[in-house]
């Protein structure tokens, strides 16, 4: 026990020693850079006497690293490392040129320039990451993007990094939309008005007006939705999916539910509607098209009967007469067949950014306006 106390004495006088080192710094490296001194650390160790040689310059090199080094205990042993996102992290001159970093050596997040003045943030790391060193890094890159002149965060959440939802929201960031692998939140940095836009705001459906020469067309009964045991007859419908062209859904869906093959005609109306699917818009296109099989093959999962239907019977189903915008539909489709209606035809063409889109326009009076211009060049 004598022994413990003795060397818990020592370590205290060593510590003492130390502090009256700092005390005598400044007085030493305002000399020659090479000083002796001799002092008697303690009265109750009067009999001991250190003498020390003080070279100042190795000293200033001295405290300017034992600065930024934990210091060990009063035990001697060596401290713990900080749990994860507690403490300064103070990066090294490789980890500043290898990350960004923001004040107090906080990391900031990767994130690449929109082109309307914001920023997207894509978190693409694989490890989990702690809710705690999530939340600084955002806060550092939130300020750091605020002193840039930045508008809106975007963040893209893959759904691995879920737990990270909480955070963000807690950081000022909101639900902008979700996709099966991933969530999208966003952030106004309040310089100016709020101008992020709104998630998609419609969904867009084809119905396939598919006709044979001998004035039928292709229906269908429904296992589900709203039709379901009514017994009306519809045309084929569905949902355009991502990147689709409206075209080409047409053709995809008359496949799936009846297995006819087609090409595209026309399209011949469409309608918008709103509050529909979850409260969203819905934009609806009726498109023609012409038949390059006649066997019929039914969807069994979604399509209860199929089949070919003349026209005109269509037309007078009483729940198609009763309702005013399917009466219309018939009556275009019924003019088309006579020569007294023209549609939208397409045209593949070019964005200015190189993509691929496709142009609707009324086919007749556009030839009308090549002749016209034609004759009077």
């Amino acid at each position: 026990m004598k022994r413990k106390r003795h060397s818990l004495m020592m370590k205290l006088v060593a510590l003492l020693i130390l502090w009256l080192v700092v005390i005598h710094f400044d007085a030493l490296s305002s000399s020659s850079v090479n000083k002796n001194v001799s002092f008697s650390p303690s009265p109750l160790h009067s009999n001991l006497q250190f003498h020390l040689h003080v070279d100042t310059q190795q000293l200033q090199c001295f405290f300017t690293a034992a600065s930024f080094l934990p210091p060990r205990n009063l035990l001697g042993s060596e401290p713990q490392p900080p749990a994860a996102g507690a403490g300064v992290f103070i990066p090294t001159a490789k980890e500043k040129k290898k990350k960004k970093m923001g004040e107090g050596g906080i990391e900031l997040l990767k994130a690449e320039e929109d082109k309307h003045g914001g920023v997207v943030v894509n978190v693409e790391v694989e490890d989990p990451i702690e809710p705690l060193n999530f939340s600084s890094w955002l806060q550092a890159s939130i300020s750091n993007w605020s002193q840039q002149g930045k508008k809106g965060v975007w963040i893209k959440l893959p759904i691995k990094h879920s737990n990270l939802v909480d955070t963000a929201v807690k950081a000022g960031f909101r639900y902008h939309h979700a996709e099966p692998d991933h969530l999208m939140l966003v952030y106004w940095i309040p310089h100016s008005p709020d101008t992020i836009p709104q998630n998609a705001s419609h969904r867009v459906g084809i119905g396939a007006f598919v006709i044979n020469n001998n004035r039928e067309m292709l229906v269908v009964q429904e296992t589900d939705g709203r039709f379901k045991g009514t017994g009306i007859w519809k045309m084929p419908t569905g949902t355009v999916n991502e990147g689709e062209d409206i075209c080409a859904a047409a053709i995809r869906e008359v496949k799936e539910e009846t297995g006819i093959e087609t090409e595209f005609v026309e399209i011949l109306a469409f309608r918008q509607s709103h509050k529909s699917f979850f409260q969203k818009s819905d934009m609806f296109f009726v498109s023609m098209l012409r038949p390059l099989s006649f066997d019929i093959h039914s969807q069994a999962s979604e399509i209860v009967a199929s089949k070919w239907m003349s026209i005109e019977e269509y037309a007078a189903q009483s729940f198609v007469q009763e309702h005013d915008l399917f009466r219309f539909i018939a009556e275009i489709c019924l003019s088309k067949l006579d020569g007294k209606y023209t549609g939208f035809s397409n045209l593949l063409t070019t964005t200015s950014s190189g993509k691929n889109t496709y142009l609707y326009f009324n086919g007749h009076d556009a030839s009308n306006l090549v002749d016209s211009k034609n004759q009077q060049a």
